[in-house]
């Protein structure tokens, strides 16, 4: 196999980190194979492939919570294969932001800051872990107003992404190093996001390595020095960020990049599914049969709550005499961990318990038709798995939310709702997501989508923007505009 490289440090120069003929097998499943990497220090480094590439194995093997089975790792000069574990990991200064957040959800972000750094306890450790992670918190995403007392389960899923972030990089008995962040801006709303981004620029600037793992490709190409590819558990490509366009990185992915094309609209529009009465005239929410609408605005000004509002009367039939709705709704969330997946069952029972009432016969499941329904689903949103009955926990980030969003395809619900869908999922698999819900409108679904990536609402037939818990702008996908959202999102008109 040719990797596409480039040389990297100058002569004379050790590297931060060095990783050689790293391989990582789970059962039959090769998760790498022979993988070198090189970082510097200072270095922001993007790192990217499809779902199940091997890119956070990888990460876990930096951090000691898997070993390898061949290979080498050095850090900072010192060789720590077959002798690394978190803690010592820690130690050398590895730091990491997990896909799935790593927080004690029954404790404070002050109290979650003690748990990795325990030196901080004795008399008065809340005073110095509050001060510690409200000053990184300040640095990373100034202006935030997140309630540092507050248990982490109690919290939105963009605040507790924030306090993982700057969690790991908090400094005290020993420096950060490196920091790897594997999908960070995944629960982020835009302003959030840009704000991470700026930060890391600078702490690239100030000596600290980074790994940015992301399936966002604008990010890797515009704030990242190098970019390293990753597919089948190798590393395939290994190339400067500078000069890189958005075609070229699709050809490295091995991806072939989506037509910018207009969506074709549904044939069965007309039926009203969807009413929700503007506050005080604001404009009001309408969704037609066969539409794809889409929720915008900054994260936390009632997009979830109106999508929850949905959901809530078309499961009790009962509307507020503000919002009124026709048919049966599925809700897809991107909070896959606590509102998702469910852990101890298997991809079919995750695919299918949606559609418990359509499976039984005479008060017992018709587990063959069962197994068939995941099985075709499992193929038509392509999880990668050995099958329908294999683990849902054995799977990628990526694929665990593919089930999720079969689960609702798979029902017979008229309404899909999404809250931030395609958080944590690869570019190839966005793509037969998105053709995949023109299918479903085309045949009469309705879709109300709430995302976090801008791109993605430029698939709708028409956007509602959120401010301050108010419609203040409903635009139609023919007058849609990168700047009219932003204006709208922010000013509130």
């Amino acid at each position: 196999m040719t990797v596409e490289t480039l040389e990297r440090g100058k002569a004379g120069q050790a590297s931060l980190l060095s990783l050689r003929g790293i391989s990582k097998s789970f059962g039959p499943v090769e998760a790498l194979r022979s993988v070198d990497l090189e970082l510097q220090r200072g270095e922001l480094l993007g790192l990217i492939g499809h779902n199940g590439a091997g890119k956070s194995t990888l990460m876990n093997v930096l951090m000691g919570v898997v070993l390898p089975d061949n290979g080498t790792l050095s850090m900072d000069g010192s060789l720590v294969t077959g002798d690394n574990h978190p803690s010592r990991a820690h130690t050398l200064g590895i730091r990491c932001v997990f896909q799935e957040l790593s927080l004690c959800p029954n404790l404070s972000a002050i109290e979650n800051t003690l748990v990795v750094h325990p030196h901080l306890g004795g008399l008065g450790w809340e005073k110095r872990s509050r001060a510690l992670i409200a000053h990184t918190l300040g640095e990373i995403f100034p202006g935030n107003r997140i309630k540092l007392h507050a248990p982490i389960s109690e919290l939105a899923i963009g605040e507790r992404q924030m306090i993982e972030i700057a969690r790991a990089f908090t400094e005290s008995d020993s420096p950060a190093k490196l920091v790897i962040l594997d999908e960070p801006t995944s629960s982020l709303d835009a302003s959030a996001a840009e704000q991470l981004l700026a930060y890391l620029r600078r702490a690239s600037a100030a000596g600290r390595s980074c790994i940015l793992i992301t399936h966002k490709l604008n990010e890797v190409l515009d704030h990242t020095q190098r970019i390293v590819t990753m597919k089948d558990g190798r590393i395939v490509a290994d190339v400067p960020a500078a000069g890189l366009s958005r075609e070229r990185l699709f050809e490295l992915m091995g991806a072939v990049a989506r037509a910018e094309t207009t969506p074709t609209g549904s044939l069965v529009k007309g039926n009203l599914r969807i009413e929700i009465a503007g506050l005080d005239g604001m404009p009001a929410v309408h969704v037609q049969a066969g539409e794809v609408v889409g929720l915008a605005g900054l994260a936390g000004h009632g997009q979830k709550d109106t999508l929850r509002r949905i959901y809530r009367t078309a499961r009790t039939r009962k509307g507020d005499g503000q919002c009124r709705v026709e048919g049966g709704a599925a809700y897809v969330s991107g909070d896959r961990q606590r509102e998702g997946i469910f852990p101890l069952w298997s991809i079919a029972l995750n695919v299918s318990i949606a559609s418990m009432r359509r499976l039984a016969r005479r008060g017992f499941i018709d587990g063959v038709e069962e197994r068939d329904l995941a099985e075709r689903w499992r193929q038509k949103v392509g999880i990668r798995s050995s099958g329908p009955d294999q683990s849902i926990m054995a799977l990628s980030g990526g694929n665990r939310q593919k089930a999720l969003v079969a689960r609702a395809f798979a029902s017979t619900s008229e309404i899909i709702l999404f809250d931030d869908p395609t958080r944590g999922v690869d570019i190839g698999t966005k793509r037969e997501i998105y053709e995949q819900i023109r299918a479903e409108a085309g045949s009469g679904r309705s879709f109300v989508w709430y995302t976090t990536e801008n791109d993605e609402l430029f698939l709708c037939d028409r956007v509602y923007v959120f401010h301050e818990r108010r419609v203040v702008d409903v635009i139609d996908r023919a007058d849609l505009t990168e700047d009219r959202l932003i204006r709208a999102s922010f000013e509130g008109h």
